[in-house]
């Protein structure tokens, strides 16, 4: 199901349909992927780590986008929409996709946040998530934090991580 030619699109899903939506497109032998995070879901008897969507109402479909592909993924139950502008999807840019990637099964405090513009652009150098680059944010007693943005989404997630993990990139 590795189809290099595609560029990765976003699937925007039903509230809760995304791992449908992702099983509904794997069984149509096209590449998908469905970015999720750990979190400890605390019952009275229990704690249990669980895989949650990262970016919930989101898959990411990797295809040439011709017809037949387009149409098999619309049908996919589901599936609201491709994001685009004026009714065309609009592919995300791969350093955004590789992001998510580094970011997929983390066990990080990860928090969705109101798209960003501004702020210093670094990569992450040490660690489980060396590579991931996003914008450097300061917040008085909260510590530091790394903003890695999809701008196709208007989404931006913000993850906490150590000052010295950081290089500024020109």
């Amino acid at each position: 199901m590795d189809q290099k030619s595609g560029k990765w699109y976003a699937v925007h899903t039903r509230s809760r349909y995304e791992q449908k939506v992702y099983d509904g497109i794997y069984g149509k032998s096209i590449e998908v992927f469905l970015p999720r995070i750990q979190v400890i879901s605390r019952r009275k008897d229990r704690h249990k780590k669980l895989l949650v969507p990262l970016l919930p109402g989101y898959v990411f479909v990797n295809t040439s986008m011709d017809p037949q592909e387009y149409l098999k993924i619309l049908k996919t139950v589901g599936v609201v929409r491709l994001v685009g502008f004026e009714g065309r999807p609009v592919p995300a840019r791969d350093e955004e996709i590789n992001a998510l990637k580094i970011l997929d099964g983390t066990d990080r405090t990860v928090n969705n946040r109101d798209y960003i513009n501004e702020g210093d652009r670094v990569m992450i150098m040490e660690g489980p998530l060396k590579g991931l680059i996003g914008f450097y944010l300061r917040h008085k007693g909260q510590g530091n934090k790394i903003v890695v943005s999809v701008d196709l989404l208007h989404r931006s997630l913000e993850v906490g991580i150590e000052d010295w993990a950081l290089e500024k990139m020109s």
